[in-house]
């Protein structure tokens, strides 16, 4: 598609400065502008790319203009990330969406699909699955029985869903993601571990993103919970019985052992270990690769492995990286002291 400067800048309220009728074709990166191209540039540290770059137009934030004449044409706004993600959102909402049952899918003659929807090539539905209106199923994704989707759901490829789960509206569920295995439940006996039925589902509320290769296990009994509007990183594993709020985000390869609840607006890192059974507050922070196993307090910030306060975690390790010199120092005021008591 093509784009000239004044249409860019009438989708996010700017104001230009150059010709407003260049035309651009595509976008690049700030940093490796090429003609014809749109990039954007909303920090300080990149702003000398206003008199370097070969874009022909970029989206830059009203603080960092600071003359009239630049050499590609700007579009000034008063946040320059936000208006690209604007822009992007509504050039996706362009590219169309599919709809109708492709050759090689099998659906079951009670699911019921919902006007506006496409059923990928080799998906298959299960019997009494329920899926909504626009959503999008691409292909070889397996819905199990009684699944229900809302609507405009994007389902992509190699996706599972097993038997009841639910998923709310306008939900994304990234390729080979599994949603509803069995919870990791056994039993130790005399004669080895047994296996505990795992009967429950997973419910998933609206506006909520996992991404590709995340495991979400179905509940023992009653349902494992992902909160409206939380985003989910690939590579992550939630546990049978976990309940979590509304608009968390979970950063990849985050694990959260079974029956732990999360509140609400929490930012996990990446590589996080939650142990089961505890309860995370509200807008708590938990940087990445830390342990946590034990309650949290709501608005805490928390480092380390087990998980402590931030500010406490960068004090002591301050004293953790000169530990040897401490040492030696402690070993020769001993040594001093026990010369002194010798004399």
């Amino acid at each position: 598609m093509e784009f000239t400067a004044s249409q860019i800048a009438s989708f996010i309220d700017g104001q230009i400065i150059g010709d407003e009728s260049t035309v651009i074709t595509g976008v690049s990166p700030i940093e490796n502008g090429e003609s014809g191209h749109l990039s954007f540039i909303a920090q300080d540290r990149f702003s000398h790319f206003l008199d370097t770059s070969k874009c022909s137009v970029i989206i830059v934030s009203e603080k960092l203009i600071d003359k009239n004449n630049y050499n590609p044409t700007l579009i000034v706004v008063k946040d320059a990330y936000l208006s690209f993600q604007i822009l992007m959102n509504l050039y996706q909402e362009m590219q169309g969406r599919k709809e109708g049952i492709e050759t090689g899918s099998s659906i079951h003659e009670t699911a019921v699909i919902g006007d506006k929807a496409y059923i990928g090539a080799f998906t298959y539905v299960s019997e009494k699955a329920k899926i909504g209106e626009g959503a999008q199923i691409y292909p070889h994704v397996y819905i199990g029985k009684g699944v229900k989707i809302g609507k405009n759901c994007k389902i992509d490829s190699g996706a599972r869903i097993y038997d009841y789960c639910i998923i709310g509206d306008n939900c994304v569920i990234h390729s080979n993601t599994v949603v509803g295995g069995d919870g990791f439940g056994f039993q130790p006996t005399a004669e080895g571990f047994k296996k505990i039925p795992q009967l429950g589902n997973v419910i998933i509320e609206d506006d909520v993103e996992i991404g590709s290769n995340c495991s979400i296990d179905r509940a023992t009994i009653g349902s494992t919970i992902i909160g409206k509007g939380t985003k989910i990183d690939n590579l992550i594993q939630i546990a049978h019985n976990v309940k979590i709020g509304q608009n968390n985000v979970i950063a990849a390869q985050a694990g959260i052992a079974g029956s732990t609840t999360i509140g609400d607006w929490n930012q996990i890192g990446g590589q996080v270990g939650v142990v089961g059974h505890i309860k995370i507050g509200n807008q708590v922070k938990i940087q990445a690769q830390s342990g946590v196993n034990s309650s949290v307090s709501d608005r805490e910030t928390l480092y380390g492995s087990p998980a402590i306060s931030y500010n406490d975690y960068l004090r002591n390790y301050v004293h953790f990286r000169n530990f040897t010199e401490i040492v030696r120092r402690i070993n020769n005021l001993e040594d001093t002291s026990k010369d002194k008591t010798n004399e």
